[in-house]
């Protein structure tokens, strides 16, 4: 008897975790409340929210700068909370989803480390939370844009999906059976710093020959400046383009001349490409996905990019000609990605569907308790 009563007990335990820190995107999304809910996408200079529906539909969006140089915790918990509150005059929203360049942890409440923000261990979720008097679900932007591209994009009906975001540097993440994994610690998928060149490059985390110093924005804009403080022949038609202002040269500028057959700008891309190709091989060596996405700003560069992507991973597979080779598609959603990702991350957190005049009530009640203490 007493085993029973140890064994129900076990069981119950266990089911009270399952309820209260399980992972949320376990709960099937076709179950989760068909609500309009906000995403957010914060980078370093821009803050994007938009209203979005069950079917991955933007209602409406809402872009603004970062206001303040410092880019300080509280100025841009303040912008968030302006953006949501503008379109909450417009719209029910029951739930608030953000995607953060950053280090999430694993509970998705904490920011431990953004780059371009003065975020360190910020609470994000809670203080938001407490603002908003709605549910609030902070993860990483790679891996809420790897969500919309499943739910909506490029990864639809794929069980096994990695997602690589090529912009400044190369952001990532894995997911699989409709799950995202974010590893222990919820910083999984930064395989910008995988080591691929021992040696290399120096890269700003610390160590050398990391992947994102040979495939991304800044390796691409890198060589062209390089190449063209040289004074290359080869580089005299971005030189004349920038007026001989070599930091004006940008990755849209070199994607642009390379469309229009630029030899120099169409050779980088095909480098950066090789490189992609490079990683993907280890990558699809280490995790085994069917699919991977290509997104980011980079990928703008479409088969001038990613078709040499693919070329440099068939011939760097392990195994090659002997197993199934995983697809390559380039991202179908754009820059709204990981807005779309997030809104639609935070429906599965959502509370059941309250009228919209009952949620406002308690909106002010609580801001009521909030000001008399």
């Amino acid at each position: 008897m007493s085993m029973y009563r140890d064994r129900v007990h076990r069981g119950s335990a266990r089911a009270t975790v399952l309820r209260t820190v399980g992972t949320r995107e376990r709960r099937s999304h076709l179950t989760a409340p068909r609500v309009p809910t906000v995403g957010i996408d914060i980078g370093g200079t821009k803050v994007m929210a938009g209203v979005v529906d069950a079917d991955g539909t933007i209602l409406e969006k809402v872009r603004t700068e970062t206001p303040d140089k410092s880019k300080s915790p509280k100025v841009v918990e303040d912008t968030i909370t302006e953006l949501v509150l503008d379109l909450s005059d417009r719209h029910d929203v029951h739930a608030v989803g953000i995607g953060a360049a950053g280090w999430v942890d694993a509970d998705r409440s904490k920011v431990l480390f953004a780059p371009h923000l003065n975020w360190r261990n910020e609470p994000l979720r809670d203080r938001l939370a407490g603002r908003l008097a709605v549910p609030v679900m902070v993860d990483n932007d790679a891996n809420t844009a790897a969500w919309a591209e499943w739910r909506f994009g490029a990864g639809r009906g794929e069980d096994h999906l990695v997602m690589i975001t090529l912009g400044t540097g190369i952001g990532g993440a894995i997911l699989e059976d409709g799950a995202v994994k974010r590893g222990k610690y919820g910083v999984a998928g930064e395989f910008g710093h995988m080591q691929v060149v021992p040696g290399g490059h120096r890269c700003p985390c610390g160590n050398r020959g990391c992947w994102e110093q040979y495939s991304s924005g800044n390796a691409l804009v890198r060589e062209a400046r390089e190449l063209a403080a040289a004074d290359s022949p080869v580089a005299y038609n971005i030189i004349e383009r920038v007026g001989g202002r070599i930091g004006d040269i940008t990755g849209p500028l070199i994607t642009e001349l390379a469309r229009e057959g630029d030899a120099m700008c169409v050779e980088l891309l095909q480098d950066i490409g090789q490189w992609l190709g490079v990683g993907i091989a280890n990558l699809a060596a280490a995790l085994d996905p069917s699919c991977f996405v290509i997104g980011g700003g980079v990928s703008a560069a479409d088969d001038l990019l990613i078709g040499p992507a693919r070329d440099a991973f068939r011939r760097h597979l392990t195994g090659r000609g002997y197993r199934p080779e995983a697809t390559i598609a380039k991202a179908q959603l754009g820059p709204e990605a990981g807005m779309v990702g997030a809104a639609d991350l935070a429906r599965l957190v959502a509370r059941r569907f309250r009228r919209a005049n009952r949620r406002r009530v308690e909106r002010y009640e609580r801001y009521e308790r909030t000001g008399r203490r």
